[in-house]
C-alpha cells in the first residue's frame, strides 16, 4: 500500500541546485531586506525622515534629490516597501488559505458539491480582478486591509482551480482508502493525508500569485487607490514623480526597479519549485 508523504527536506537543495533557484532567492531576499530594514534605516543614513520637507520640489539635494513637495527620495524609497510587501504577503496567504480549501473541498467530495463550486468560480474568474479592485475600493475606500481582501479574494478562484487538479491526483492513492476504511472524518483527511501532499503545487502557485498580488497593488497605489499621501509607498511615489521624470527621475527609477527586481526574483523562484517538485514526483 503506498503511504502518505510530504515533500522530502532535499526538495530545497534541488532549488538552491539550480541556477534560478539561486538568483531567484538572492535577489528577492536582497529586496525583501531592504524593504523590512528600510524604515529603520531610512533616517539614519539620510539624515532625514521620509515626511520631512528638506528642499525645492525635484531639486538635487539630499540623497536621490527631492520629490514633488521637496521631501527626501532616498528616505521615502527606503521607507516605502514595508507595506507593500506585508500588504502583499498578507494577500497571498489569505488566497492561498482559501483557493486551497475550497478547491480541495470540491475535488474529494465531488458531485453536486464539486459541480456548485467550480461554476461558482467560474464566475469570479470573469471578472477582471482590476475592475473588481476598483469598485471595492469605491465603495470601502482606500484602506490596507480592503486591498489585502480583495487581492487576494481575486487570487482564490485561480488557486482553488490548482488545488482541485492536485488534489484529484491523489484522492484516489491507497493511504486515503484506508484513512476512510477507518472513518476517519473528511476534514481530517483533507488536512492531514492531502493537504501536505499537494504542497509542490501550491508552493508554486503561492509564488506567481506573490509576484501579482505586487504588481497589482503597486498599481493600484499608482491611481491612487492603494496607499495614500503622505504614505511612503515605491507605487504611490512613481505616481507623484512622473510628472518630472526627465528633470529628477530617482523618484521613479528607484522604486520602478526595487518592484521589477523583487518580481523576477519571485518569479524565477516559483519556476525553480516548480522544477524541484516536478523532479521529485518523477522520482516518487
Amino acid at each position: 500500500m503506498k503511504e502518505s508523504h510530504s515533500r522530502p527536506p532535499h526538495v530545497l537543495k534541488r532549488i538552491w541546485a539550480q541556477r534560478e533557484g539561486k538568483i531567484g532567492v538572492i535577489i528577492s531576499a536582497a529586496v525583501i531586506a531592504l524593504a523590512l530594514l528600510g524604515p529603520l534605516l531610512a533616517a539614519p543614513i539620510t539624515g532625514v525622515t521620509p515626511y520631512e520637507f528638506i528642499g525645492q520640489p525635484f531639486s538635487d539635494h539630499g540623497l536621490f534629490g527631492t520629490d514633488n513637495l521637496g521631501r527626501s527620495v532616498g528616505s521615502r524609497f527606503l521607507a516605502g516597501g514595508l507595506l507593500l510587501l506585508i500588504y502583499s504577503v498578507l494577500a497571498t496567504a489569505l488566497g492561498l488559505a482559501v483557493g486551497a480549501v475550497f478547491g480541495m473541498l470540491a475535488a474529494y467530495t465531488g458531485g453536486t458539491v464539486d459541480s456548485l463550486i467550480m461554476r461558482i468560480n467560474d464566475v469570479f474568474l470573469a471578472v477582471p480582478q482590476l475592475v473588481f479592485a476598483l469598485l471595492a475600493i469605491t465603495i470601502a475606500g482606500p484602506r490596507g486591509w480592503v486591498l489585502v481582501l480583495i487581492i487576494g479574494l481575486t487570487h482564490a478562484p485561480r488557486i482553488a482551480r490548482v488545488a482541485r487538479s492536485a488534489t484529484l491526483s491523489v484522492i484516489s492513492e491507497d493511504y486515503i482508502r484506508a484513512a476512510e476504511m477507518y472513518a476517519v472524518p473528511r476534514w481530517k483527511i483533507i488536512a492531514r493525508e492531502i493537504l501536505p501532499n499537494i504542497t509542490g503545487p501550491m508552493a508554486v502557485e503561492a509564488g506567481l500569485r506573490l509576484t501579482y498580488s505586487i504588481g497589482a497593488i503597486a498599481s493600484l497605489s499608482f491611481l491612487g487607490l492603494g496607499m495614500q499621501p503622505p504614505q511612503a509607498d515605491w507605487g504611490l511615489m512613481i505616481n507623484e514623480n512622473r510628472i518630472a521624470l526627465t528633470v529628477q527621475p530617482w523618484g521613479v527609477l528607484l522604486s520602478v526597479i526595487a518592484i521589477a527586481v523583487l518580481t523576477i526574483g519571485t518569479n524565477l523562484l516559483a519556476d525553480a519549485i516548480a522544477r524541484a517538485t516536478a523532479s521529485t514526483n518523477v522520482e516518487q
